[in-house]
């Protein structure tokens, strides 16, 4: 008889920002000029790469098994603004990336966002989040997210100190990744 990996509690937090008047963009200006573009959903593989990319830190795993045709169909569903650093794209450096998936009436839900691990502390995180925060009011009343314990050390700070609101916390059991984006079995 093997053994059984043994689950880790992760607590999940919600958080909603239902006010623009609330939202609070970082008070100081980013580390290096950051520019903000929304990706055209016909740019094939994008979302898949961002999403194998900055989430290799964070055991993002849900999504590593899906076909191609589920991650273009993902693709035209959410709009992903991309941020690029000293300039735009192509030129300048990507640095990560915002995806709203605006199919729940009346809300949107930031489902991915990050930065690549070479712009993490750089100061950036903050104006990317904003943007995705005022685009996301754009389309909805509402944008919400969800954070765990296993994102990164900043993630929830960062929500909280855009204006965001926690709504919910609870504590779930999770069996931990036995591979991530960067040892795929």
């Amino acid at each position: 008889m093997g053994r059984g990996r043994l689950s880790a509690a992760v607590t999940v937090w919600s958080l909603e920002l239902t006010d623009p008047a609330c939202l609070r963009p970082p008070a100081r200006p980013p580390g290096r000029p950051l520019y903000v573009e929304r990706l055209d959903e016909r740019a094939g593989g994008h979302s898949e790469r961002l999403y194998r990319t900055v989430g290799a830190d964070w055991q993002w795993t849900d999504r590593l098994h899906w076909p191609q045709e589920r991650w273009a169909a993902w693709q035209e569903r959410v709009e992903t603004h991309v941020g690029w650093v000293d300039a735009p794209a192509p030129s300048g450096q990507e640095a990560g990336y915002v995806e709203l998936d605006p199919s729940q009436p009346g809300s949107v839900e930031i489902a991915y966002f990050g930065l690549l691990p070479v712009f993490h502390g750089c100061g950036l995180g903050g104006h990317l989040l904003t943007h995705g925060l005022r685009r996301g009011l754009e389309l909805a009343p509402r944008v919400w997210v969800h954070t765990c314990s296993l994102d990164g050390p900043h993630a929830l700070a960062n929500y909280l100190a855009r204006g965001l609101e926690p709504f919910r916390t609870e504590t779930v059991l999770r069996q931990p990744a036995t591979h991530g984006p960067r040892d795929p079995r």
